[in-house]
């Protein structure tokens, strides 16, 4: 079975900054790390290829540092890491970065699942997963929290929903958005960090993929970020005391007078 998880280089931090000029994150100077989701996501993978055999494939699309990712990738389990990186990728929105990454897996001809993590901690979107699939026209199934049977045919999964899960049958290929919830991730073994310290990137450049020029990076992009700001902290509330009816009381006549 071919399975690929698409991974993403996040910054090591909660003080994120923004630039102001371009309206994108600056991630100079600042630690970067594999999205924490998308570890969720590589176990996921690994754990498919010890049951069902074949091969992993970790892709990202990022800067030339990203290729540290794949290879921490790699360290835990991952046979294969793409590196998809062009100046002619930058700024691109989440439809844009869905589709160079559909293109790189077209690229990769053969596929049976693919995984992600549900979303990004430097964007939240959850959008990327689902535009993949869009772009490949498989079948999606976000949120999963649990596989449980597959074969190289179908998958049979569980979705987390917020009232419990669904159970959801569905043919392969296939794409899953995975939650925390899925399993624990293995930390990386000794023999691994040592394939990964060896192992050869595959880069892929705009020029590489079947792509249309004009659906890549800003100018594929039709979400802009227009500005950014931090909203004004909120005013401490009010605290109502008293017994039960006289705290109804009062509290219908102040919302009365919010109505009128």
């Amino acid at each position: 079975m071919n399975i690929i998880v698409c991974i993403k280089q996040v910054p090591n931090t909660t003080d994120v900054r923004i630039d102001p000029v371009t309206n994108t994150l600056i991630r100079d100077g600042v630690e970067s790390v594999i999205n924490p989701f998308d570890a969720y996501a590589i176990e996921e993978a690994v754990r498919i290829k010890e049951r069902c055999g074949g091969k992993v494939t970790a892709i990202t699309m990022g800067p030339p540092q990203a290729e540290n990712a794949l290879k921490e990738a790699i360290g835990l389990g991952c046979d294969e890491g793409v590196l998809v990186s062009d100046r002619k990728f930058a700024g691109s929105d989440t439809w844009a970065t869905s589709y160079t990454l559909a293109c790189a897996i077209e690229k990769l001809e053969t596929y049976d699942v693919i995984l992600t993590g549900k979303q990004a901690s430097d964007g939240d979107t959850a959008q990327v997963g689902p535009g993949i699939s869009t772009h490949l026209d498989i079948p999606q199934v976000t949120y999963v929290k649990k596989i449980v049977e597959i074969n190289d045919k179908a998958a049979k999964v569980e979705r987390m929903t917020e009232e419990g899960y669904d159970v959801v049958e569905t043919p392969l290929p296939c794409l899953f958005t995975v939650v925390k919830e899925i399993n624990t991730p293995r930390m990386p073994s000794l023999k691994g960090m040592m394939r990964a310290k060896s192992a050869k990137i595959t880069k892929w450049t705009a020029a590489d993929l079947d792509a249309d020029p004009a659906a890549l990076g800003l100018d594929g992009s039709p979400t802009r970020v227009v500005k950014i700001f931090t909203p004004e902290a909120r005013k401490g509330g009010e605290m109502i005391s008293g017994s039960a009816g006289e705290v109804s009381k009062e509290l219908a006549e102040l919302l009365k007078g919010e109505v009128v």
